[in-house]
């Protein structure tokens, strides 16, 4: 298939989408998203209800009138990333160069686009939990070893004292944290192998209590990043060089160890993730293959949520 014909960059999209939200150990969040509505190009609603709980029944007026509140939460995202490629045209003919485009672009959402959207939610929706003080931690003079098993219990309780005991959770953990409770003599016997849904597929996890554990790189698990705009500024920085773009922990950065939450505690809202191609004779820059890629998505709490999120941080 050519690669400037309009089927083929639908295609490739739709396929890039979908490969952006299996492999995004946070992916499963954009399931949480209902009834959203764009307004404009940056502000999305979220529609939110408050309800009065109940009240006595006379037996003379009959029931209580009780308030229902349908409010819209005004939510503006904030990740508006984009790259372009190009494919010189001695370099693949036109009958090859949409296999080659389908795995460069493969390549580039597996290990560039899924790492950074991974790193922006969980530093964001940790520093929920910093912000509320509803963290856990290693006690004085004991080891991560000896107490993840009284962390995870006591972080997974916080959040169940919240939202009760029936709402599904998740838990996002470190290699750190993830090797501890391999080695804890209390966790690691409870480790079972159980289902985990992302869109439409289901994954096999680890969980402890019903609750899924999901490890994620130590290099996703900060709570700061500078997420960089893919030009140098060296000249007029610190000596940082942002042409490379991607993402970096800020110099300050905490690790996540341990992030429990609610499952749908958190919205993954993405307005636009669309591919562009282009062929030699449209490129007007180069004689070469044009790919061009643009996401645009922002991670949102539940304010019913916000305080049903512990985290263990640590230097």
């Amino acid at each position: 298939m050519p690669i400037n014909t309009i089927s083929f960059a639908t295609a490739l999209t739709a396929e890039l989408d979908k490969a952006t939200e299996q492999g995004a150990v946070t992916g499963f969040m954009a399931d949480n998203v209902l009834r959203t509505k764009f307004v404009g190009a940056h502000t999305v609603l979220i529609p939110s209800v408050e309800l009065d709980g109940l009240g006595d029944y006379d037996h003379d007026t009959g029931f209580t009138r009780g308030a229902v509140t349908l409010t819209n939460q005004s939510c503006v995202l904030s990740q508006d990333r984009a790259r372009s490629f190009q494919i010189d045209r001695e370099d693949n003919d036109e009958t090859g160069i949409a296999t080659l485009a389908g795995e460069l672009m493969g390549e580039f959402v597996r290990t560039c686009v899924v790492p950074e959207i991974d790193a922006y939610v969980l530093s964001k929706t940790a520093g929920v939990a910093v912000t509320k003080s509803h963290t856990v931690s290693v006690g004085q003079g004991s080891t991560l070893k000896a107490d993840v098993y009284g962390m995870f219990t006591t972080a997974a309780l916080g959040v169940q004292n919240v939202v009760g005991f029936d709402e599904p959770l998740v838990c996002f953990v470190n290699p750190t944290v993830w090797e501890a409770m391999q080695q804890s003599s209390a966790l690691s016997h409870q480790l079972v192998v159980s289902d985990f849904r992302k869109g439409n597929v289901n994954f096999k996890v680890n969980s402890i209590n019903g609750i899924p554990v999901l490890p994620v790189p130590a290099s996703r698990m900060k709570t700061a990043f500078t997420f960089y705009d893919g030009i140098d500024h060296s000249s007029e920085t610190n000596g940082i060089d942002q042409s490379c773009g991607g993402f970096a922990a800020t110099a300050n950065a905490k690790n996540i160890g341990m992030l429990i939450l609610p499952k749908r505690a958190v919205m993954l809202v993405k307005k636009t993730e669309k591919v562009r191609t282009f062929s030699p004779d449209q490129n007007q820059t180069a004689d070469a293959y044009k790919l061009d890629y643009r996401t645009y998505y922002d991670a949102f709490v539940r304010k019913s949520m916000e305080n049903a999120i512990y985290a263990y941080v640590y230097q």
